[in-house]
């Protein structure tokens, strides 16, 4: 069986020396433009990767008229637009203003916000989740606290856009870097695993849980609270960053000296009206992130589909063919941190539809544990098209563990943990790396299928 992607975090190792910027951060936005080999790229974010169908429809239309004609879906839940021509901001900007997708322009880059995707979309009784892992890197953890049954579950979407809102109306906010996260989990442990700056976890009867960082301990509130505290927690930091003086752009990055503390944070919730209570070191649950699926939990007037593009990217028929089964259905897509859609309330006969469209919504499928940079032709620095040659192979070169293909030595969007294959362009072939194995120097692209099959088979399987 297929491994899903990310691989489940583990505990985190400390920075040996402070980071210390010279600079602000150069992420792209929507009005911020990247010039990259293929064109300029426009990111564009959806706070809690939420979609209504007139917004899906807008992309699509700004992909066909300014760009490539493709969308490309990131590891914080986003939209990218690539190929777009020189001198279409002012046209892209309005197309996208008009569909609600700039709510705020100052702000646009810092609305970095992932959700749980399937909140509010499990039935009852549906499968176990198992908990106790955390961190970024590393062996797993003690386990931790019990997951709450799903009817317990906050609807975590609605608290993040009210978060968003707060953002977009604080003008101070505005000085976040475009790399820092902030995270709404529903109490199960999905995209807290994905090392947010701040995070909101969902607890029992109408509770939260909010952390730092990577801090061992928590602060708790009443639930309704939690998108004001962690509109506190975020001024917290750039309080702290002001006076580090290092231009920090994210937790992780604070001097020592300068780290935020649990009992000042509930100082300032005190202020702000918000009553805390610190917590001890907490144990956070975990859950997978969920598998691509064409009958999924209920929720709506129908199944969740869960539909998966491989290596992330779309053409604009795919997705207004997504945007089709949403109409139809609960009127709203969901875009993923691992680069998938979920579709609530998709209706008899959409799965196969969507499959057909060259879309993924099976579990088995090889795309599922396989991610790539962008690659030749969209960046001057990699030395492969990346994504093609892992078109060639993905069917022959099937395993348990995920493989990220990169086109240079920067090995953009990999994995997190510890337990996947690597695969590097050099230039006259690949390195491959793998737990427990030799690395593999210039592997041509003749003998990659077998050279990668082999690489992907577990090392603790083999033993056995």
């Amino acid at each position: 069986m297929l491994a899903a992607m990310p691989q489940p975090p583990s505990a985190a190792s400390s920075r040996d020396e402070p980071v210390i910027r010279e600079r602000g951060d150069a992420c792209p936005g929507a009005l911020r433009l990247h010039a990259a080999d293929d064109g300029f790229l426009a990111r564009v974010r959806l706070p809690g990767g939420l979609l209504t169908v007139r917004q899906a429809s807008a992309l699509a239309l700004a992909a066909d008229r300014f760009g490539d004609g493709h969308l490309e879906l990131t590891s914080r839940g986003n939209v990218q637009l690539r190929g777009l021509a020189d001198g279409c901001g002012g046209g892209l900007a309005e197309l996208l203003d008009g569909a609600g997708l700039l709510p705020a322009p100052s702000h646009e880059r810092v609305r970095n916000i992932v959700v749980t995707p399937l909140s509010g979309l499990d039935v009852p009784d549906g499968p176990d989740v198992p908990d106790g892992l955390d961190g970024l890197d590393g062996p797993d953890v003690p386990d931790g606290p019990d997951v709450p049954d799903r009817p317990d579950r906050p609807d975590v979407p609605a608290r993040a856009l009210e978060f968003d809102r707060l953002l977009c109306a604080s003008p101070w906010a505005a000085a976040l870097s475009g790399r820092f996260l902030f995270a709404f989990d529903d109490g199960r442990g999905d995209v807290a695993a994905l090392g947010p700056d701040v995070t909101v976890l969902g607890r029992p009867d109408d509770r939260a849980l909010v952390r730092l960082g990577r801090a061992a301990d928590a602060v708790e509130l009443a639930g309704p609270d939690a998108p004001a505290a962690a509109l506190t927690a975020a001024r917290y930091f750039l309080d702290a960053a002001a006076e580090a003086g290092t231009q920090a752009w994210r937790v992780s990055e604070l001097p020592a000296e300068h780290a935020l503390r649990a009992d000042e944070f509930v100082r300032r919730l005190a202020a702000a009206g918000i009553a805390a209570t610190p917590v001890g070191a907490v144990d956070w649950p975990y859950a997978p992130p969920p598998r691509p699926s064409g009958a999924g939990a209920g929720g709506h007037d129908g199944a969740t589909l869960c539909v998966l593009p491989p290596l992330g990217r779309l053409d604009t028929a795919q997705w207004r063919l997504l945007a089709q089964v949403a109409d139809r259905g609960s009127g709203q897509l969901r875009v993923t941190p691992w680069r998938t859609v979920v579709l609530p309330g998709a209706g008899a006969g959409d799965a196969a539809r969507v499959e057909d469209a060259g879309l993924v919504v099976t579990p088995d499928s090889p795309w599922q544990s396989v991610t790539a940079c962008t690659g030749r032709p969209g960046c001057a620095k990699s030395r492969a098209d990346v994504r093609a040659d892992a078109r060639a192979v993905a069917e022959e070169a099937r395993g348990p563990l995920p493989v990220h293909w990169s086109g240079c030595e920067r090995r953009c969007g990999h994995p997190r943990g510890t337990a996947w294959v690597d695969l590097v362009a050099t230039g006259s072939g690949y390195r491959i790396a793998a737990p427990g194995r030799p690395v593999r120097e210039d592997v041509r692209p003749c003998e990659l299928a077998a050279a990668l099959a082999d690489a992907r088979t577990d090392p603790d399987v083999v033993k056995k």
